[in-house]
């Protein structure tokens, strides 16, 4: 008889309702039959699919939704399902017992997913649902904030539109764009990965480098924020007064940002809004595999299996057994401590969910 293999499982940090304490420490979700394929946390529940296609909703009693679905988009007015070939929304609410408020049957041949990714465009989890793509444009993840979102392409370009008045476009300002722009300083350098938070977006390149641009205040950049600076000791705060970043237009450029330079013994130029990418290092140049991103704060898994993160920490999200946020990358000591490599990492508004295995 063969051996088990090493045994695999999800863990959350951060907010799990408002009854339960701030920064709790590491919960290991409970296990589902058929193991947990798809995580999807909205900011007061949590959705999740199983290997053998069971929803299953944490925080939120499912009431009369449908059992099993391939996939999912929760928000706090509708949960959006794909089940067979068919995209459905239900309401929250006394809405739920009518039946799918919108549904969109597939034709034949055509796939849905990973949502938020819809044949011919894209699926929000609120009205209108449906959301257009240009037809000559392709994608292989879509991801979306709270105001804008990003794509990334089989290339391994990205692009964004929506709202970026935090610069969480990455074109230099802070207007708004209505169709998917090249993110021109980008361009050239293959990307892996993508992510879009609050008012923030990340992407990783095939060879593990990671970029960072959009709003700042809760150091979810990792890069020098006034807030957090005000916040500390005195002797730790003590540096000179920020100059607002410029977000003129002008020719797209990378900014190579290292932080320990940024933090070091000379005066600190803060940062709240980055309206370009800027490569960031992470501590012992460490690679990076997969990155996702919560309302205010970051999480990037490297391709040994560690875990850092950064940003806004009320609810203990960034999984340092406390509530302070950081606009450093710090490893999460949890797993290595307990004998786990990181897998995955799926950051909901308040919280972050870890997929780890046994070493």
């Amino acid at each position: 008889m063969a051996e088990p293999g090493p045994q695999r499982g999800w863990f959350v940090f951060g907010f799990r309702g408002f009854a339960e304490p701030r920064g709790g420490g590491a919960r290991r979700v409970e296990p589902e039959p058929g193991g947990i394929r798809v995580v999807r946390p909205a900011w007061s529940y949590t959705g999740l699919v199983t290997g053998r296609g069971r929803l299953a909703l944490r925080g939120w009693l499912a009431g009369a939704l449908p059992g099993h679905c391939q996939d999912l988009l929760p928000s706090e007015s509708h949960v959006l399902l794909l089940r067979g070939a068919t995209l459905e929304a239900w309401a929250r609410g006394k809405g739920l017992c009518a039946g799918p408020a919108w549904r969109w049957p597939l034709h034949p041949g055509e796939a849905a997913g990973p949502l938020p990714l819809a044949p011919g465009g894209y699926v929000t989890p609120r009205p209108p649902f449906l959301c257009p793509l240009p037809p000559a444009l392709r994608a292989r993840k879509l991801v979306l904030g709270h105001e804008h979102a990003a794509l990334l392409g089989p290339a391994g370009t990205v692009y964004t539109w929506g709202c970026g008045r935090h610069g969480q476009l990455g074109h230099g300002g802070l207007e708004p764009v209505s169709e998917p722009r090249l993110v021109e300083a980008l361009h050239g350098v293959p990307m892996g990965d993508v992510a879009a938070g609050g008012w923030h977006s990340v992407s990783v390149s095939e060879g593990g480098d990671l970029y960072v641009w959009g709003w700042n205040e809760s150091g979810q950049l990792a890069l020098p924020s006034k807030a957090l600076a005000e916040k500390r000791p005195p002797a730790a705060a003590s540096v000179s007064q920020p100059e607002e970043p410029g977000c003129g237009a002008g020719k797209a450029e990378l900014k190579l940002v290292s932080h320990e330079a940024a933090l070091g013994a000379e005066a600190v130029d803060f940062i709240s809004i980055q309206a370009f990418p800027a490569l960031l290092d992470l501590p012992a140049g460490s690679e990076v595999s997969k990155v996702s991103c919560g309302s205010r704060h970051t999480a990037a898994v490297t391709r040994t299996g560690e875990l850092y993160t950064w940003g806004w920490g009320k609810y203990g999200q960034l999984g340092h057994n406390e509530t302070a946020s950081s606009d450093q990358p710090r490893q999460v000591g949890y797993f290595p401590a307990n004998g786990l490599t990181v897998e995955d990492v799926v950051c909901g508004p308040w919280n972050t969910y870890i997929c780890a295995v046994e070493k």
